[in-house]
């Protein structure tokens, strides 16, 4: 009959009656037949899927509520996996007659129970026949031995789920089985209410009470449907594979599923079956998305989203930022001490006033100024080919960093990740729910399970695995933990990708003692402590995640932990980003940490990462944060827009900072402080109000570290570790790192911050060489405190707000080889001891050296030509030299002396010092050029090297570097400098 004879409304209903064996003949007829039957999806192949007993909905038990993609297909899903325990016995591939024949053989079916053929389950095992089915009416059954089936049996409770009940205690010893439609009880002898350690059991539709399943290999076990209650559980050891679909677990006393040994080398004849049906399972959700964790899930049971979970490029400017956040223009002025645009020198105040030169509301320009655009670090400076500026010329902070890596990306790039992903060894768990026990999984004694599409909920931690165990998990939700979430110990490694987890009473994710998993693309979030805890040598690859909400550290690494961190968005963390403190390490790598409370990343303690290639971005705090004790090495990051400093450093620590771009903080660029603090050890400074509208910075600094320090549980169950014997020697901690013995800061980029680019107050000797500080709103290099010696060499300090390089009294500091050019006050303000030579020191706006106070100095070999007022200028009891110097005139109306001294000043020596001055009788003189050396800083870069490079690849020549021995002498910890 052809379909077009009637409306496809009217087949449809003629075709709702038909049963499903006559559905399958109609779709055989042809094209337009199969297309018809295909229709009724969502009616008749609705009702055939929740009509059968011996299945229930097929997203039941996490989603009974969400409709299937195709009912026909779950059906069809279904029907395979009930026939898998019928599969077994010789391949007959000689005769497909005989194959026909031995599958259409007859099947006897007994019935027990009162008033049928057998009385007792007992009486029915002894006389069934291979892959008979005993029917067991509604009632309870108990046996009071155990059971043994010794031949292929099928047992069917007849009803409803839970009419059918057994108090008894099975051993399988036959190659198959089938239990369905019924519930289990412990009887009074054992808590086993079946195992088997060879054969294949496939349990539908059955409920397990306050019982235990035991699975031992070479046997195998395919559960579906199936309920463990009231502390039941399922024990799988040295499983090859078994499979346990949509199942509930719940109330557990211990683990719900425990999976324990190597799989064995033997393999029963379900293996392969298991195998092939596993690789039919459609992939699957927690929440029905295959989406990659980019976005929130829908129908995920809790855990906020962030706003800002999408990230997406975008060029915003400093203002839109600064209104976005709350911050307006005067806090860009806000700084830790009382240094502010009123607390100028009185030569400074006389030159902004023009008191040199006639006065005039216009900008100064320099008739007869010497070039100095072309110094060693103006590549960086100069616009790219496109015609876009470079990060450092523009008033704008960056484009954020591209998105994270998709979990096909990982997998085409990590041949490991892709073959822990098609692994299907070990324990199979597949869209089953854990709630409201101890525990979910635990995976022990190179035992090995993968978890597809699970939710655990509710339990004292969702997955334990440990023992040189191997664990794979893929899109599972994992929150409401009352302790972390996933546990990974002793050497325990595998995959956990795509996976929600969220609102853990601990860590999302705790690895420790030598564990070393791959953690991809997961959302984690919403913890009531850190997202991810690595510590006691765990190791670890944690890329493409996106770590957010968390109310500790979104990743905290401590005792060795040595992960490598890559790709992540760690964003909107209620503490700091990434923490690495007690010795931790790590490689950390291209990651975006933005939008957190506290430091973006916080290193203190021994703490000693590489810090490298990371955008670090819009804090409420600090960017980088390395307190006592802090070493690693932190190059080529993007610091910017965070509302405290780009880079916190505390003297006593020792990091090597190399190309950094620092720009855009509201305060300082790069701070170095002492810890010895007295005038801020209450975490009080002049305008912190403005800063977020909370306590400022420090304040901040020193309640993180005291806060984690009192609340931090790092031993899961309470017990006490003693992780001094994991610690390894400090010899090989730094074998593969370039030793240094003083602080390092080289060739980075400090530009547009809203106060000093980078400001010192340090008890501790300090190394700058080779950094570009310009455009900064206040001073370009500021030392107030430097009681050991604080080298700035070969820097270019250009453009800022205020003065180029500042220097308080009793400070010790050296300056030589810098460029120094077109700052808005003095070029040089210098109160301390030490030298300054080699410099080239042009178009300041105020002085271009200022020598004042008690200093003792020496001021030689420099270059200078000032805007208005002094070249140099000699003020107060000054001793030491000026000497060798060439002083070039400035504005043809500046009528300040070149060379300035006291004339009451008789310890200062001035000698075979240079003073050029315009000849005004020839209009036409030529300027004057910096030659022989050009303009410093001075640079050797190698051929090839693109301005788009960061600046540590460059080869800066310099002097050779001193290094001195640190010695801390700071032990009573002020607020501002509490360890985290």
């Amino acid at each position: 009959m052809e379909v077009g004879i009637l409306p496809v409304e009217l087949w449809r209903v003629i075709l709702a009656y038909l049963p499903l064996p006559d559905l399958g003949r109609c779709c055989q007829v042809c094209r337009a037949w199969r297309e018809l039957i295909l229709s009724l999806d969502n009616t008749r192949w609705r009702q055939l899927c929740l009509g059968c007993s011996e299945c229930r909905h097929p997203n039941w038990p996490s989603q009974p509520h969400q409709e299937p993609a195709s009912w026909r297909d779950a059906l069809k899903q279904h029907a395979l996996s009930t026939r898998t325990w019928t599969q077994n016995g010789p391949e007959l591939q000689s005769s497909a007659c005989l194959h026909f024949f031995r599958r259409r053989k007859d099947r006897r079916v007994w019935h027990v129970g009162s008033g049928c053929e057998f009385e007792t389950l007992r009486g029915a095992l002894g006389v069934v026949g291979p892959y008979d089915r005993v029917v067991l009416h509604p009632g309870v059954y108990e046996e009071q031995a155990e059971l043994v089936l010794k031949v292929p049996v099928e047992l069917v409770g007849l009803g409803r789920l839970g009419e059918v009940a057994l108090l008894v205690c099975m051993d399988q010893q036959c190659p198959t089985a089938r239990l369905c439609n019924l519930v289990f009880m412990p009887p009074w002898f054992s808590t086993v209410v079946y195992k088997t350690s060879w054969g294949h059991v496939q349990l539908d539709n059955c409920n397990f009470e306050g019982a235990q399943l035991q699975v031992r290999g070479p046997g195998s076990c395919q559960a579906r449907f199936c309920s463990f209650s009231q502390g039941s559980s399922a024990h799988l050891l040295g499983v090859v594979l078994s499979l346990m679909d949509s199942c509930d677990f719940s109330g557990s006393d211990t683990a719900s599923v425990t999976v324990e040994g190597p799989p064995v080398s033997e393999r029963n004849w379900a293996c392969k079956h298991l195998v092939a049906l596993a690789r039919t399972f459609p992939s699957c959700g927690v929440s029905g998305s295959n989406s990659p964790p980019s976005g929130p899930l829908p129908g995920s049971t809790g855990g906020n989203q962030p706003p800002g979970s999408n990230v997406k490029k975008e060029l915003v400017s400093i203002e839109d930022w600064q209104r976005r956040n709350g911050v307006d223009a005067a806090c860009q002025g806000t700084v830790i001490e009382s240094w502010s645009d009123e607390d100028r020198s009185e030569g400074e105040e006389e030159n902004q006033d023009g008191g040199g030169i006639n006065n005039t509301k216009k900008t100064h320009k320099l008739d007869y100024k010497i070039p100095c655009d072309h110094h060693g670090l103006s590549h960086l400076l100069r616009p790219r080919p496109d015609g876009s500026m470079p990060l450092v010329s523009s008033p704008d902070p960056p484009s954020l960093a591209p998105e994270p890596l998709t979990f096909q990306q990982e997998l085409d790039r990590d041949p490991e990740a892709q073959m822990l992903a098609a692994s299907t060894l070990g324990c199979f768990l597949r869209r089953c729910l854990f709630r409201e026990g101890k525990g979910g999984v635990h995976v022990s004694n190179y035992g090995q399970a993968r978890l597809e599409g699970n939710v655990f909920r509710g339990l004292n931690y969702a997955v334990r695995c440990i023992q040189n165990s191997t664990i794979v998990m893929l899109r599972n939700e994992v929150c409401e933990c009352r302790a972390s979430g996933i546990f990974l110990r002793l050497s325990a490694q595998g995959l956990i990708a795509e996976n929600n987890i969220h609102s853990n009473g601990e860590a999302g994710l705790d690895i420790r003692k030598g564990a070393n998993p791959i953690i991809l693309c997961n959302r984690i979030h919403s913890g009531l402590r850190s997202g991810v805890v690595v510590l006691g040598n765990g190791k670890g690859s944690i890329r493409s995640n996106q770590i957010y909400n968390n109310k500790e550290a979104g990743v905290y690494i401590l005792f060795s932990g040595n992960p490598v961190v890559s790709g992540n968005h760690i964003f909107q963390g209620q503490a700091a980003g990434i923490a690495i403190n007690e010795n931790g390490r790590g490689m950390i790598t291209e990651n975006v940490i933005k939008e957190n409370q506290w430091g973006g990343v916080d290193i203190r303690r021994g703490g000693d990462p590489i810090l490298k290639n990371n955008y670090i971005c819009y804090g409420y705090s600090d960017g980088v944060v390395v307190g006592e004790r802090g070493r690693g090495l932190i190059e080529g990051n993007h610091v910017y827009c965070n509302k405290g400093c780009g880079v916190w450093v505390m003297s006593s620590s020792l990091p090597q900072l190399l190309g950094n771009f620092i720009t855009h903080n509201c305060m300082y660029g790069l701070a170095v402080f002492c810890r010895k603090d007295p005038e801020n050890m209450e975490g009080n400074w002049p305008g912190q109000e403005g800063i977020g509208g909370e306590a400022g910075s420090g304040e901040r600094r020193g309640v993180e570290g005291e806060r984690r320090e009192g609340q931090e549980n790092l031993n899961e169950e309470g017990e006490l570790f003693a992780w001094e014997s994991d610690l390894d020697s400090e010899d090989e901690r730094h074998s593969a790192r370039r030793a240094i013995s003083v602080a390092l800061v080289e060739s980075n980029c400090m530009s547009y911050n809203g106060a000093v680019g980078l400001y010192v107050k340090s008890s501790e000797p300090l190394n700058v060489f080779a950094n570009l500080v310009n455009g900064n709103r206040g001073t370009g290099i500021a030392v107030l405190q430097s009681s050991q010696l604080t080298r700035l060499v070969t820097n270019c300090i250009l453009e800022n707000g205020r003065g180029g390089i500042t220097v308080e009294k009793d400070c010790r500091v050296e300056l030589r080889g810098n460029g120094i050019y077109k700052n808005c006050g003095h070029g040089v303000s210098f109160c301390g001891n030490g030298q300054i030579l080699e410099n080239d020191v042009v178009g300041n706006r105020g002085y271009g050296i200022q020598v004042l106070g008690g200093a003792d100095i020496k001021v030689m070999r420099n270059r200078v030509q000032p805007a208005q007022g002094c070249g140099v200028a000699v003020l107060g009891p000054v001793k030491g030299v000026v000497h060798d110097n060439v002083l070039f005139q400035g504005h043809p109306g500046n009528k300040k002396e070149l060379l300035h001294m006291d004339a009451a000043n008789e310890n200062c020596v001035l000698r075979n010092n240079s003073v050029l001055r315009h000849n005004h009788s020839c209009t036409s003189a030529p300027p004057w050029v910096l030659e022989n050396p050009p303009p410093r800083p001075l640079a050797s870069s190698p051929s090839g090297l693109s301005s788009s490079q960061y600046p540590s690849r460059l080869g800066i020549s310099m002097t050779t570097r001193i290094s001195a021995t640190v010695e801390s002498g700071c032990h009573n910890g002020s607020m501002f400098c509490s360890i985290l």
